[in-house]
């Protein structure tokens, strides 16, 4: 029985990571081992409620005010010992977190094979975003199995020198995810809030955003509001006191918009799939409002996921103020434009994201899914 460990710690990895988790436990040659950092703690457990997933072993990291040295330094004192008990025939990590950063590296001094989930992602610059693209470059030098997303994720690992037979196109999991999450029959008070307006979604919070862009961000972001009345927005706040208080000199005082307390991955997917349109420094969102056909104007200078920059489902209107006022703007009025974007083939994914690599790990068979 091969024995597969999956290591993820924050929210974004935990909505990607558990329909995969899932997915090891119905395979009978499979034996699947759950270790989480918690490098998110509230936002993280969220997520594993949702999917009833429950962790084999918790690292517990997460402290006030914590910094990525005490992210990467702790999760490398506590995992060894997990790693060394049990002996994993390979660990899954996803993405570009400093937990999959940190679990890697802590994998290749044990000489533990590594599987990559959401492999070959890029910027090509090493500070945008930060840490992450990084993070992604220093795993996939370490990785024996690569699960990459798209064709073009494919294609940068190759660039780099991987092995091709270490690469498979999978799809990306966020897409099987939101397969189990969005209903018909959703209801929420903010929602109700909106009533027949167009419900607009905002998410903010990254790390190199923080400071003035984020400012520039949020009065674009007001001044489209105060000339829309038919639009309401509702912006779940990252927990973080930097993003906290911007948000409340900018628009605290702003009646179109509601900011709220983080909400869960079921609550975020119902809301991403009735919005109008969404403005987002995340990157998963990125993946998953084309799936409901709905724009996502991207408030960075970089993205890893030019794919849906080039089908048209996103668009990269950067930091600067008058840059996204003009783009949020165009779309609320200019209803061609807004089509052009609504319409847009989703390049992300299927919805097999999880059979496949639990294929790959099972079985060694191999179906790829032809992205866009």
């Amino acid at each position: 029985m091969k024995k597969v460990m999956l290591v993820f710690g924050t929210r974004p990895e935990a909505i990607k990571m558990c329909p995969l988790v899932n997915e090891l436990k119905k395979r009978s040659s499979i034996q699947t081992i759950v270790c989480v950092t918690g490098q998110h703690r509230q936002m993280l457990e969220q997520v594993l409620a949702t999917f009833n997933v429950v962790p084999d072993y918790d690292l517990y990291i997460m402290k006030e005010k914590q910094t990525l040295f005490d992210i990467t330094t702790n999760i490398l004192n506590r995992i060894k010992e997990i790693l060394e008990k049990e002996k994993p025939d390979v660990v899954l990590v996803h993405g570009d977190t400093s937990t999959t950063f940190a679990a890697s590296l802590a994998c290749f001094y044990l000489h533990i094979p590594i599987g990559h989930v959401e492999a070959g992602l890029r910027t090509y610059n090493i500070f945008s975003p930060y840490p992450e693209e990084f993070n992604r470059q220093a795993v996939s030098i370490l990785s024996k199995y690569n699960f990459a997303p798209t064709q073009m994720a494919a294609d940068n690992l190759i660039r780099e020198g991987k092995d091709p037979n270490s690469i498979f196109i999978t799809g990306n999991t966020v897409i099987d995810a939101m397969q189990h999450t969005v209903k018909e029959d959703y209801t929420h008070p903010e929602l109700d809030w909106v009533g027949n307006g167009k419900l607009i979604f905002i998410t903010a919070h990254r790390r190199e955003n923080l400071g003035e862009s984020m400012h520039h961000m949020f009065r674009a972001i007001r001044r489209v509001l105060d000339e829309h009345p038919e639009c309401k927005a509702v912006y779940p706040i990252h927990m973080n006191p930097v993003v906290r208080k911007a948000a409340a000199e900018e628009l605290g005082d702003c009646s179109k918009i509601h900011i709220i307390e983080p909400i869960g991955v079921f609550d975020c997917h119902n809301f991403e799939a009735r919005c109008y349109l969404c403005l987002t420094d995340s990157g998963g969102i990125q993946e998953e409002c084309p799936s409901y056909g709905r724009p996502v104007l991207v408030m960075r200078n970089t993205t890893e996921r030019p794919e849906g920059v080039q089908a048209g489902t996103l668009r990269l209107v950067g930091t600067d103020e008058e840059m996204i006022y003009k783009n949020f703007k165009k779309l609320l009025e200019n209803q061609e434009d807004y089509n052009k974007m609504a319409q847009a083939c989703n390049p992300y994914g299927d919805g097999h994201a999880c059979e496949r690599i639990a294929d790959i790990l099972e079985k060694g068979t191999y179906s790829p899914w032809v992205s866009e």
